[in-house]
C-alpha cells in the first residue's frame, strides 16, 4: 500500500512539474538545464532545416550543385555528431551529459545555419557563391 501511495505521489509531482512552463532563464535543476539545452537545440535544428530547404529550392534546376550540397550536408551532419560526441565525452554517464551534448549540437547547428543563409545573400557576380540569386 505504501508503494502505491508513493508511486501515486511521484506521478502527481511529475505531472505538476510538467504542467508549469519551463523557465530556461532561471533553470535551477540539472533536469531543467538539460531540457532547456535540448529545447534550444531543437529550435536551432528547425532553423537549419528551413535554411537548407531554401538553398535546395534555389538549386532545384541544377542537379549537380544540389547533389554536391546534399553530400556536403551529409558530411557536415557526420562531423557535427562526431565532434559533439567527442567534446561531450568528459561528461558521459553524468547528469550534465545531455546538456553538454545539446549545447554542442546547438552551437554547431547555428553556425551551419549561418553558412547556409549566407549562400542566400550572395552578391550578383560573386564567383565563389554556388547558389544563384532569386
Amino acid at each position: 500500500m505504501r508503494i502505491a501511495i508513493a508511486t501515486a505521489a511521484a506521478l502527481v509531482l511529475a505531472a505538476s512539474a510538467q504542467a508549469q512552463p519551463l523557465n530556461c532563464a532561471n533553470a535551477a535543476t540539472q533536469t531543467d538545464m538539460n531540457l532547456c539545452a535540448d529545447q534550444a537545440y531543437r529550435k536551432s535544428d528547425a532553423d537549419l532545416n528551413a535554411a537548407y530547404q531554401s538553398v535546395t529550392s534555389r538549386l532545384a534546376k541544377d542537379t549537380t550543385k544540389l547533389t554536391q550540397l546534399q553530400a556536403a550536408q551529409k558530411a557536415w551532419l557526420f562531423f557535427r555528431d562526431a565532434e559533439c560526441a567527442f567534446s561531450s565525452a568528459g561528461t558521459t554517464g553524468g547528469s550534465a551529459y545531455p546538456m553538454v551534448l545539446s549545447q554542442c549540437l546547438d552551437k554547431l547547428t547555428q553556425a551551419r545555419t549561418k553558412e547556409l543563409r549566407a549562400y542566400l545573400q550572395c552578391e550578383e557576380g560573386d564567383m565563389s557563391c554556388p547558389v544563384p540569386g532569386k
